[in-house]
């Protein structure tokens, strides 16, 4: 899952790009020069939030499936964007071919469906929890 933004450090930015070598690398670099690579991660306003949801959530099974990896992606951004997908934008990198960016209405439907699986998930645990 990539969940990336930019920002304005005191002394320059912090940035993330993507590499694919047989297998797809995530990097983050900061302002001091200093990079780290990871399996997901986000920056930015709310990086720490999104960051700990997909710490807790992202999976290699999740990782190997281009729908589970989106969902995961749209609702750990979820976690933050109050107003659903209007303030989303995705793009999809796959072996072989170009960036993807998907468009808005692409990315309202996903926010629908991820939401709509949130809500049953969590009705499905407040039904477990009164039966205990």
């Amino acid at each position: 899952a990539v969940v990336s933004t930019q920002s304005n450090g005191s002394s320059g930015i912090n940035a993330e790009y993507g590499d694919y070598d047989g297998s797809a690398h995530l990097y983050q670099t900061d302002p001091s020069g200093t990079f780290h690579e990871w399996r997901a991660n986000a920056i930015g306003r709310n990086g720490k939030t999104v960051r700990e949801f997909l710490e807790k959530h992202y999976t290699d099974e999740i990782a190997a499936s281009d729908e589970a990896c989106i969902k995961l992606t749209v609702r750990a951004l979820l976690e933050v964007v109050q107003s659903g997908g209007k303030n989303i934008e995705l793009a999809v990198m796959r072996r072989g071919q170009p960036l993807e960016i998907l468009d808005t209405k692409t990315v309202e439907k996903l926010v629908e469906v991820t939401e709509a699986e949130r809500d049953a998930e969590a009705e499905a645990k407040k039904k477990a929890a009164g039966k205990s």
